[in-house]
């Protein structure tokens, strides 16, 4: 029965919104990210698109409620949403070479500006103000 609400509630909602409900359920990886930018691609729900406006991508771990700004494997920002500077305990796969491949489903990626962590719906909406 909740799996058939569930399935109804997604089918109804916009393309962003089914999405952020497919990315609930699993974990985050590059090709989840590229497709995340593919749907917000014209609007400020990309890093391209809203930097100007002070955003920095980042990443919220919605169970300790703490955020992350991306960075290289280095630890260097990085301009865009990339999984090598997660914290450790955030990734649950690295390839052969210990690169981050898949990062717990508890993480979200958005953005950061203030010290105040925005998902991509909400960095649109601020942005707008």
């Amino acid at each position: 029965m909740y799996t058939e609400q569930l399935q109804t509630q997604i089918q109804g909602q916009n393309p962003q919104e089914r999405v952020r409900a497919k990315r609930l359920r699993g974990a985050l990886t590059q090709l989840s990210l590229r497709a995340e930018n593919v749907l917000y691609a014209h609007t400020r729900g990309i890093s391209q698109h809203n930097r100007s406006d002070g955003f920095r991508p980042g990443y919220l771990h919605r169970a300790s409620g703490q955020t992350a700004l991306s960075r290289f494997g280095d630890g260097s920002p990085a301009p865009i949403h990339v999984l090598d500077g997660l914290p450790s305990s955030w990734v649950i796969r690295r390839d052969a070479d210990g690169r981050a491949i898949e990062a717990s489903p508890e993480i979200v990626s958005g953005f950061i500006r203030d010290g105040l962590f925005y998902t991509r719906e909400e960095a649109i909406r601020a942005a707008a103000h």
